[in-house]
C-alpha cells in the first residue's frame, strides 16, 4: 500500500478503507462458482470491476455468453456471497457485455483449475 495523507487517502487518491472493502469483495466473489464450468467467477475473468462508494459496492461482471441460462443463479450467488460479508452497504450487480468475455480473461489460477477438470486451455 502506498503512502497516505492525513485523510486516509493514498498518493494515488484511493481511499484505503475502500480498497480494503474491494479486496474483501473480490475474495468473497472467489466463492461464487460458475455452475456450468465449476470455476469461480473471478478466476474465469467474469468480474470486470468492483467500485466502492461511501455506502455502496457496485460489481460489473459478465457471463461467458449473453444467453447463459445460469445468469439468475450467478447473480443470486453474488448477492449471497457479498451479503455474507456483513457490510452495511447497498450492493449492485450489473451485467456488462463490452468488452465481450473471452478465454484470454481467465487467470492463471483459473487455467490451472480448468486443466485439472480436463479442459485444454
Amino acid at each position: 500500500m502506498g503512502e497516505q495523507d492525513q485523510a486516509g487517502q493514498d498518493v494515488a487518491g484511493q481511499n484505503t478503507a475502500g480498497q480494503d472493502i474491494a479486496a474483501r469483495v473480490v475474495e468473497a466473489l472467489k466463492g461464487v462458482i460458475d455452475p456450468e464450468i465449476g470455476i469461480n467467477v473471478v478466476d474465469l475473468g467474469l468480474v470486470y470491476d468492483v467500485r466502492v462508494e461511501e455506502d455502496s459496492v457496485a460489481v460489473d461482471m459478465t457471463l461467458t455468453s449473453p444467453a447463459c441460462p445460469d445468469a439468475d443463479v450467478l447473480r443470486e450467488q453474488v448477492y449471497q456471497a457479498l451479503g455474507d460479508l456483513g457490510l452495511e452497504i447497498t450492493i449492485c450487480v450489473t451485467w456488462v457485455w463490452k468488452p465481450a468475455w473471452g478465454p484470454q480473461r481467465i487467470t492463471s489460477d483459473g487455467r490451472e483449475q480448468l486443466r485439472a477438470l480436463g479442459f485444454n486451455v
